[in-house]
């Protein structure tokens, strides 16, 4: 499918959802007094497996069903369970399971497109990891779909649940550090990112991360939550999308990059910088939101703002803003953004219960992975062209 045409279609489907974002249709069940939602894990690897000990935790939440076409791995998701759960080599038959009210896909970023189709054909609602779909055909297929079903369906950008990014982007919506006008964002490691084999002849199973046939890289996996963010701050598209990388450290037979460094320009003006590192760790995790009046830093679950001279304020005019202190991040003092906030993992999953149980759309919705999808695309197309991809042709 031609990107003028991916971008037609989606726009059609997107003027649909939009429509009806209050509520999405009736929910196929009726749940008791219980409001007990079961839930089915496809893919119980390191992500959907690392799940399930917090969904057993969750009220309302019973993980009664997992699938992994893994033994070993089915094996270690249904021992992470809190109960007896029915256990599934293929995924359709758990879709077949009429007791399965929801799913959790945790799958391989190439299969999450037409396991959700199959999950909506199904009638159950659905959480999709991050990056919700790969390719614009994917991406197109998914959210029409969605746009056709009366389940609910949310992205896992666990960021987006967040109660202190949320009060950040409110912070940043009320002018507190004036106007943006760039973000630098990055996500180092220093690892080769392979997991384990017990089977060489598992190689691409499990370390699907490292082949362009199943796997977005680096830009899927970690940049995929930062561009969400960003689009979210602006409510904006890039319109403009260059970047480079390269297998430059691991050489051990890898097709996506070791390292990335994408620049986004939106219709604004803002400028967006993304790098990520596989041989250097320092600095991990972070966001720099720069504005006129000052700059604000997020890592995982702590932030602060820095102000520029002049513009500093007394610590009660900003709302959740405590007294400075030194960040051993950055030179001088920050002001550490300080609010109440569980892992965002868990919010978003206790999100995922609320929006079934009170049939309303996720504020990580289609819409907002498919947006985050198609930049993905657009940046591995920029990277391996080696030329600058647009929004619209």
């Amino acid at each position: 499918m031609k990107r003028r045409e991916f971008i037609t279609k989606s726009s059609i489907a997107t003027a649909g959802i939009i429509a009806g974002t209050t509520t999405l249709g009736a929910i196929p069940k009726r749940f008791g007094t219980t409001n007990t939602i079961n839930i089915g894990i496809i893919g119980s690897g390191n992500r959907g497996g690392g799940l399930i000990p917090i969904l057993n935790d969750i009220q309302g939440i019973h993980v009664s069903a997992v699938c992994d076409i893994l033994p070993f791995r089915l094996e270690q998701g249904i021992s992470r369970a809190s109960n007896k759960v029915e256990a599934y080599k293929n995924y359709k038959k758990l879709l077949d399971n009429k007791d399965v009210d929801a799913v959790l896909i945790a799958t391989p970023f190439s299969t999450h497109a037409p396991i959700a189709i199959d999950a909506l054909d199904a009638g159950k609602h659905i959480y999709c990891e991050k990056t919700m779909a790969k390719g614009f055909t994917g991406i197109n297929n998914l959210v029409d779909s969605v746009s056709n079903s009366k389940t609910i369906f949310q992205t896992g950008h666990q960021y987006h649940s967040s109660k202190l990014y949320k009060h950040v982007v409110d912070l940043l919506k009320q002018g507190e550090i004036g106007q943006i006008t760039s973000f630098e964002c990055q996500w180092n490691r220093n690892g080769n990112w392979r997991r384990p084999l017990p089977d060489p002849s598992l190689e691409r199973a499990i370390n699907w991360r490292m082949y362009r046939e199943y796997s977005g890289g680096m830009t899927a996996e970690l940049c995929s939550h930062q561009i969400d963010f960003i689009h979210w701050v602006l409510g904006e598209n890039p319109k403009k999308i260059m970047g480079t990388g390269g297998i430059d450290f691991w050489k051990d037979g890898r097709e996506t990059f070791d390292n990335i460094h994408l620049l986004f320009e939106y219709p604004s003006g803002v400028k967006a910088k993304f790098t990520c590192l596989t041989n250097n760790a320092l600095g991990d995790y972070q966001i720099k939101i720069h504005g006129s009046k000052g700059t604000i830093l997020l890592d995982y679950a702590k932030a602060w703002i820095y102000y520029e001279k002049g513009y500093k304020k007394e610590i009660a005019d900003v709302d959740g803003v405590s007294g400075a202190t030194r960040n051993s991040q950055q030179q001088g003092k920050g002001f550490p953004i300080n609010v109440s906030h569980l892992d965002p993992s868990r919010q978003a999953l206790i999100d995922f219960r609320d929006s079934i149980l009170e049939n309303k759309q996720p504020l990580s919705n289609v819409l907002t992975g498919a947006n985050t999808s198609r930049a993905v695309q657009l940046s591995l197309d920029a990277m391996y062209n080696e030329d600058i991809r647009y929004w619209k042709e």
